[in-house]
């Protein structure tokens, strides 16, 4: 199967780090050299941050390529192949929209850093941000903000994800598409810019077919991208919903279930 795989795609929260944050890095470090041996990349796709992602991998981020912010940036190695660009007239629809809603944490994602609106989140929110976007910033009023906007990313209640989602989707009527990972977090992205997409723009420009990709993932915002691979994996910690639209099943991320799977791909002892 390994001469087949030409692209490895890993969500990374709840799939490819452990819940700590953590990965066996000499581990994934061996699995990386096998892979370039025979021709395959590895692509970190996922709702987080560029500069988060690339700091999860300090001696390989310039030999990786990236599908960030649930593929509004796209990088393959050093290079940016893609960014969204949100229209400004939608940026202040989202932003009236979820002033609607005190209990909304809303997080406004840009080309440059993240945003969080002083006096509408804690400074507790903040400091939880942080740990997924590393570049980070407060700002008085979200409409004053000047940077190319990807996506927001409005935390809610946990319990009411799915109100929020279909909130969303109905108020927001196509301008926007809601994903959700669970646990509250939904992003609202740019219609058809999605993990696949992202994908889709690299396997292009290396010259591969969906057939040659395997992806891993265990939410809501993976499932694009599953279907869109020949090879898909869903992790055992993964919601039904997932396990059902990929053709495999691997264990969980407190596992190591990615590195196990890709040992097996690659043939590696």
């Amino acid at each position: 199967m390994e001469s087949d795989i030409k692209l490895v795609a890993a969500d990374i929260d709840g799939t490819f780090v452990r819940s700590d944050y953590t990965y066996d890095v000499p581990r994934f470090r061996r699995i990386l050299s096998r892979m370039k041996s025979v021709g395959c990349n590895f692509v970190a796709a996922s709702g987080n941050q560029y500069y988060q992602l690339r700091d999860l991998f300090p001696k390989d981020c310039g030999e990786l390529s990236f599908v960030a912010e649930n593929g509004a940036l796209v990088k393959d190695r050093e290079e940016v192949i893609f960014t969204a660009d949100m229209e400004k007239e939608t940026v202040d629809e989202v932003i009236d929209l979820c002033r609607e809603y005190p209990e909304i944490s809303n997080v406004l994602c840009g080309a440059n850093s993240a945003y969080c609106q002083r006096g509408s989140v804690s400074q507790e929110f903040f400091d939880l941000t942080k740990i997924y976007y590393h570049r980070l910033q407060w700002v008085d009023d979200f409409k004053m903000v000047t940077d190319q906007i990807l996506k927001f990313a409005p935390t809610v209640p946990e319990e009411k994800t799915y109100f929020y989602y279909d909130m969303f989707r109905k108020r927001l009527n196509g301008k926007l598409e809601p994903v959700t990972s669970g646990h509250g977090s939904i992003d609202l992205i740019v219609p058809g810019c999605h993990k696949a997409s992202g994908l889709k723009r690299l396997a292009e420009r290396w010259g591969i077919t969906p057939r040659q990709c395997a992806a891993f993932g265990d939410g809501g915002n993976d499932i694009e991208m599953l279907k869109y691979c020949g090879h898909s994996y869903a992790m055992e910690n993964a919601s039904r919903e997932v396990k059902n639209a990929a053709k495999y099943l691997c264990p969980s991320n407190e596992e190591d279930g990615v590195l196990v799977t890709l040992e097996k791909i690659f043939a590696l002892p």
